[in-house]
């Protein structure tokens, strides 16, 4: 039987370590690489929850030499690109490193693979629903239109909405993408990059647009991601949760479980003609979640604070439908289920509150 090996770039991270099990009992070699972030991994040392018989590569994507090294010896037949710096507020002011590990990394990673004798059969990439921007709205009169960034003005007026329309959940097979932060921006650049090489190469490439994903397992001192851990660590300290604009943005929170489901699913599934859409199909506001976290940890109500990020979306939902159908899979953990895992866990890794 054919020795199946399997390469993970940023597999030291939240996802990464979700599949780790489950790649490992499936190919006969998993190798991880990871630059270690100290944003992400503040001790810079093996996450526990990473399978144990991964074999972790400390190492920048964008390192050329870094990935001579690895591929002399090594040749997957699946790649699973998860490394990615994230976070919208922070591409703001962080382009140049977004770009960088993004892009150029993914560039890198694939100049590298050119000059192996064997290349893989498929990479997977985890993208984003950022890619979308505001995606589909529908106006009063029925019409799809893609209203695009809110100005500073907007913001500053509090004017949350684009008035006389309505959001439309975004779909992959139909929507437009359209990014309102550099963080959106390179993720779909990510795309272009990898779907062009692929075509070249006749190697197959799976996208999945991943929504908001929380769970166990998300780091603990990024402030830049993990909206539904942040509000578990302030209710957790009996702390008031503030809500951004007027709290009733929309998001899709899948939990991590379905997400890593899904993933394994695509890296072996028969490919769609376009990216797939990973969410639950189901958006609540962020008051919404505010409130279960608040209600879970008996902490007083959460409070509209009217501050905004520029740079976000004032909606993010999408239509599973397509994902559903084409690969026989559906989320499975409702979100007020995945509050209360995630919160469990939570207690398991801080101290407790005097």
């Amino acid at each position: 039987m054919t020795n199946r090996k399997c390469l993970v770039t940023g597999g030291a991270g939240f996802i990464g370590c979700a599949i780790s099990k489950e790649l490992c009992d499936q190919f006969d070699e998993v190798v991880v690489v990871d630059l270690l972030h100290e944003q992400v991994h503040p001790t810079r040392t093996r996450p526990k929850a990473l399978d144990e018989r991964a074999r972790l590569v400390v190492a920048d994507v964008c390192d050329s030499a870094a990935w001579a090294r690895l591929l002399a010896d090594f040749t997957p037949s699946l790649v699973i690109h998860l490394a990615a710096e994230t976070g919208t507020g922070q591409s703001l002011t962080e382009a140049t490193r977004h770009a960088q590990v993004n892009v150029t990394g993914t560039a890198v990673m694939l100049d590298a693979l050119s000059k192996c004798a064997t290349k893989p059969s498929r990479i997977v990439l985890t993208s984003s629903r950022a890619v979308y921007g505001e995606g589909p709205w529908v106006t009063d009169a029925g019409q799809v239109v893609y209203p695009g960034q809110r100005s500073v003005e907007q913001l500053q007026r509090h004017e949350w909405d684009f008035p006389g329309a309505k959001p439309r959940p975004a779909s992959a097979a139909t929507s437009r993408p359209m990014p309102v932060s550099v963080y959106g921006a390179t993720k779909l650049a990510q795309e272009h990059v990898l779907g062009a090489w692929c075509s070249a190469m006749g190697v197959e490439a799976t996208v999945l647009r991943l929504q908001n994903v929380y769970g166990p397992g998300q780091s603990l001192s990024n402030p830049y991601t993990g909206i539904v851990s942040l509000f578990c660590r302030l209710a957790r300290e009996k702390k008031s949760i503030p809500l951004y604009e007027d709290g009733a943005m929309l998001r899709d929170f899948v939990f991590i479980d379905d997400v890593a489901a899904m993933i394994l699913r695509a890296a072996s599934a028969p490919l769609s003609p376009h990216p797939i859409d990973v969410g639950t199909g189901h958006s609540v506001t962020i008051a919404e979640a505010a409130r279960i976290i608040a209600t879970l940890y008996d902490a007083p109500e959460p409070h509209v604070c009217a501050l905004y990020r520029f740079g976000d979306v004032r909606h993010a939902s999408c239509d599973i439908g397509d994902t559903v159908a084409r690969f026989n899979w559906r989320p499975q953990i409702p979100v007020q289920e995945g509050i209360k895992r995630l919160s469990a866990w939570i207690e398991e890794q801080l101290p407790r509150a005097n």
